[in-house]
């Protein structure tokens, strides 16, 4: 019987495309692993075989999170195949992956936040005439403030369309994971960050084959994407920085200025509390940090 890895895939309605994309790659991964061990179909798979790939994947010094992922895959895989009937048993049923010692997501500070946000060079430039140039950097704005300003996911960032920005009432409706949307308020510079964009510097980047919606594109027209996120960051911050570090330190700096932690999740769009504890941790490791260095007895 054929892994039907494709059918598979095209069965996770409701995820994201990067996890859809991810749980494919994984399952794909395991099968090939699994003929190189004379096991050529799903059913020849146990329980036993599962956690030897699991130990051959930790073997080869892959991160906790990543084979926690990679554990859900097959969990997810192997689920589907007993719903339909292919195979007797489910051998991945509770199958877990260690989880390890969790690393905490980068924080930038406040200094490095104004650094890239309010960079010098950038003064006026959302008040004079632009030309094309001018307008990558007006949507770079526009691009920082959001990812920061709101906490949005770069994928999330990237889908959105006019229709999802409301500049009078300055609040961004987010298609979130697992179809789930939430609404999120904007900040003032935010909203005249995206207004400079849309008014001065869209226009100059439209191509004929441009998407109409999209309210980012790239230079080439198109919508803009996850990979032209991190240029965005690659040329603006002053230390090497992830996209997601700027959704970190979105939550991070809400929780220490005493955000209440449900709100927080609320923003973030995490259907469980407890994804978004992890800040708390963010939170008492800085402010441990200030502890150690501050106080005259530590």
């Amino acid at each position: 019987m054929a892994w039907s890895v494709g059918a598979f895939s095209r069965s996770l309605a409701g995820l994201s495309p990067h996890t859809v994309r991810a749980y494919g790659a994984d399952v794909r991964l395991f099968e090939q692993w699994a003929q190189r061990a004379g096991v050529s179909e799903p059913a020849g798979v146990d329980r036993l075989l599962l956690r030897r790939y699991l130990a051959y994947l930790a073997t080869r010094r892959r991160a906790p999170a990543t084979l926690a992922r990679k554990a859900a895959a097959l969990r997810c895989y192997f689920a589907w195949l007993a719903d339909r009937g292919v195979i007797d048993h489910d051998p991945a049923r509770r199958l877990s992956a260690p989880s390890g010692r969790s690393r905490l997501p980068r924080v930038l500070d406040r200094r490095e936040i104004t650094t890239l946000l309010d960079a010098p060079q950038l003064a006026g430039s959302r008040a004079a005439a632009v030309d094309a140039s001018g307008a990558v950097t007006l949507r770079d704005d526009a691009v920082l403030e959001l990812l920061y300003g709101c906490g949005l996911r770069v994928a999330e960032l990237c889908g959105l369309d006019h229709g999802d920005v409301d500049l009078a009432g300055r609040t961004v409706s987010v298609h979130g994971k697992g179809g789930r949307q939430r609404r999120v308020p904007m900040h003032r510079r935010c909203a005249e960050a995206l207004r400079a964009w849309g008014e001065s510097g869209r226009h100059l980047l439209v191509r004929a084959d441009s998407p109409a919606d999209a309210v980012f594109l790239n230079r080439a027209g198109r919508r803009l994407g996850p990979r032209d996120v991190r240029r965005v960051l690659d040329r603006r911050a002053p230390s090497p920085t992830h996209p997601h570090a700027l959704r970190h330190s979105f939550a991070t700096h809400l929780l220490d200025g005493g955000a209440d932690l449900r709100v927080v999740q609320e923003l973030l769009g995490h259907a469980s509390l407890q994804t978004t504890q992890v800040y708390t941790h963010v939170s008492k490791e800085r402010l441990l940090s200030v502890y150690g260095a501050t106080h005259p007895r530590a």
